[in-house]
């Protein structure tokens, strides 16, 4: 479905910045071990293995047993890495991470890969878009989704140091890089990428280089949006959300993911309580996949800059006059 996806030559993918990250985790600290249910070279944990062999350990296709044993490590001391894809991870290991991981407050780092319609032509089976939501829910569960190779590196040494269970998302393609100075991602920060009075587009992993894009089109048409990245889904950095939504009256959120139950939902939730404003939110509009190139499916479900830019101008026209 849809047209070839754009050419990813100056682009990183974040599943390889997970990888490349546990390498350097590894040899720094000895109670790093990785867990991987027999999918180590599509997540990328195969590069740790080859580094540490000994301290890497598949457990096959049983997802409920691969977090089972990384409850394990975590009360022997370590610090396990578990991955798998977000389908599984999420979903058929789910009342595991609850009641084995974060119900006794173990640290234990789960991080998905191939998660969204990004996954592209392994289809709606494979492509998971509840994951947010599936894993929000779990009380005192944090949960974050990087926006690009460059913070996903950062991403996986800060929750390395956190203590406690944490779920990450990163996906399979190579998507933008972005260009940051002085850059430190912060458990529960949102990044300020830029200022604006009209609205504000609060985004997270793929959808931050599309609102970029946004916001500059934006621009020509005399809108001035602000853009929050926010990696972090929970806890949301609440702080920012309302200062924004005081500031520009209107929100836009853009995620990967089911407008039900991800980033959007958790924005909402909040400012309906605190500052009620509109909020259009940019996602998967309560739709399963498809199987297709992941630009040809951005395209098709509406998840590109120029669907941003719908949005906030409907936001917009919502504001009280």
């Amino acid at each position: 479905m849809g047209a070839p996806s754009q050419s990813t030559s100056d682009k990183k993918a974040t599943r390889d910045a997970y990888g490349e990250a546990l390498v350097e985790l590894g040899g720094s600290r000895a109670d790093i071990v990785v867990l991987e249910a027999d999918l180590s070279g599509s997540t990328k944990t195969a590069d740790f293995k080859k580094h540490y062999p000994e301290r890497f350990f598949n457990v096959g296709v049983a997802e409920q047993n691969l977090v089972g044993h990384a409850a394990g490590f975590a009360l022997a001391g370590y610090t396990p890495f578990a991955s798998s894809f977000a389908m599984f991870l999420s979903g058929r290991a789910w009342e595991i991470v609850r009641n084995s991981v974060v119900y006794p407050k173990l640290n234990v780092k789960l991080v998905a890969s191939h998660g969204g319609i990004t996954v592209g032509e392994d289809g709606a089976s494979h492509q998971c878009i509840e994951d947010f939501g599936t894993m929000r829910v779990i009380p005192e569960m944090t949960v974050i989704c990087p926006s690009d190779f460059n913070e996903t590196k950062q991403v996986i040494h800060a929750i390395a140091d956190y203590k406690g269970p944490v779920y990450v998302r990163v996906g399979r393609p190579a998507i933008p890089v972005i260009q940051r100075d002085n850059y430190q991602f912060q458990i529960g920060k949102a990044e300020v990428l830029s200022e604006g009075k009209d609205v504000c587009i609060i985004a997270c992993g793929i959808m931050v280089s599309e609102a970029m894009i946004a916001v500059d089109a934006l621009k020509e048409k005399g809108i001035s949006a602000s853009l929050l990245n926010m990696a972090t889904i929970k806890p949301l950095d609440k702080d920012a959300i309302l200062a924004k939504a005081k500031e520009c009256g209107a929100i836009v959120t853009a995620e990967e993911h089911n407008v039900i139950g991800g980033l959007g939902s958790a924005v909402s939730e909040f400012l309906s309580e605190e500052f009620p404003v509109p909020i259009v939110k940019v996602g998967m509009k309560d739709s399963f996949g498809k199987s297709g190139t992941w630009g040809g499916l951005m395209d098709y479900f509406g998840l590109r800059s120029k669907d941003i830019v719908s949005h906030v101008e409907l936001a917009i026209s919502k504001k009280l006059k």
